[in-house]
């Protein structure tokens, strides 16, 4: 069986081509960095993990409840379609909607890759360049990550999303060097980790949240990468410049905003699309989510200086302004300890469990004399 056999709906095409532009750039001094982004590069090195050893991936997953969330947060609970149908049609709306949104964090894990390539291939600065190198094979791991997990435990693959893939085009298609950064460190992934931390806080079964704890702990890295990476370059700009960034960057804000309506999960079930998505915009908890996914988009923008009045605008209107005030750096460290947390609590669980080994063998060999 392949991927393909899994999706619920059919990938456009084996592989998706877009075209390249700009310049392969070699630097040739070796020996000057940038202190911060040297010890960013050296922590890239020493938090490389394996998936296979680090995740509990015996660890049974229950198809009809994945992520162990109530059926209250389903936009369309209460209403005259959950009504009419079946406790089991609940549970396969629940099973998509996580294969629907997993699917699109895989697949935005392979663009980071790609994107994360380009920067090591097209940034001028060689520490840029080291650590975008620990970047892609992190991305590549979540990648490898979100893929078994929807493989081995969901059982269902969903092709990109529209809005998801249309960003992806424009960051990878565009010939300046820095936009990759903005395309992909700062809203993709920002975004993204916005919404695995919702998922990872609200969710209590132990596979599911290992697996967004993880990501995160190097998502929260990436982030800080595109930050420091983009803050003194973005000084140098001049004003027209600088409109062009901030123009792309609302425009990915209202396409990556837009783009977790489920509309294909509602289409492939065979439910009424636009009630649905009516539903969507008055759900208490989608409304919610969504705004929480620009947590960490909107003070990294503010902190890489591209915070002229449209962007201001934009923020204002989707309600999302007051995140300006966050401090990225203590939600970054935040996620950093809650990874190493599960880590430790692993180990603890484990040493008991050997303990009691010890004890079980012991009193058996007491018994056997």
């Amino acid at each position: 069986m392949t991927t393909h056999d899994l999706y619920t709906l059919p990938a456009d095409h084996e592989t998706w081509d877009v075209a390249n532009t700009g310049y392969s750039r070699f630097s040739w001094e070796y020996d000057n960095g940038r202190d911060r982004l040297l010890r960013l590069y050296q922590k890239g090195k020493d938090k490389q993990w394996d998936q296979v050893t680090r995740i509990d991936w015996d660890i049974e997953v229950d198809p009809d409840d994945i992520l162990g969330f109530p059926h209250e947060t389903s936009p369309l609970f209460g209403s005259e379609i959950w009504d009419k149908m079946t406790p089991e049609q609940h549970n396969e709306l629940g099973r998509h909607q996580v294969a629907w949104q997993f699917s699109n964090f895989l697949h935005g894990e392979q663009g980071a890759m790609i994107c994360s390539a380009r920067i090591v291939e097209s940034v001028p600065d060689l520490d840029a360049k080291f650590y975008a190198a620990t970047q892609t094979m992190d991305e590549a791991r979540h990648a490898e990550v979100y893929s078994r997990f929807l493989k081995e435990k969901v059982g269902l693959f969903y092709p990109i999303n529209d809005q998801l893939k249309a960003l992806l085009d424009d960051t990878l298609s565009d010939s300046r060097w820095d936009m990759p950064y903005l395309g992909m460190q700062v809203l993709i992934e920002g975004l993204a980790l916005a919404a695995f931390g919702v998922m990872r806080d609200l969710t209590d079964m132990p596979l599911p949240k290992q697996i967004l704890a993880y990501v995160m702990q190097d998502e929260a890295r990436h982030v800080a990468f595109g930050r420091l990476a983009l803050r003194d370059f973005y000084k140098e700009l001049s004003q027209a410049e600088r409109d062009e960034r901030e123009e792309f960057v609302v425009e990915g804000c209202y396409l990556m905003r837009d783009r977790i309506n489920g509309r294909d999960v509602y289409e492939h079930l065979g439910l009424p699309v636009e009630r649905c998505l009516e539903l969507n915009e008055h759900s208490e908890y989608y409304t919610a989510f969504r705004n929480l996914l620009f947590t960490r988009i909107v003070p990294t923008v503010k902190d890489i200086g591209l915070w002229g009045p449209r962007v201001q605008k934009a923020y204002e209107d989707m309600g999302v302004l007051n995140y300006a005030a966050s401090n990225v750096e203590d939600l970054m460290k935040a996620d950093e300890d809650l990874a190493e947390r599960l880590d430790r609590e692993k180990r603890f669980a484990a040493e008991e469990a050997a303990r009691a080994a010890d004890v079980d063998a012991t009193i058996a060999a007491g018994e056997g004399e």
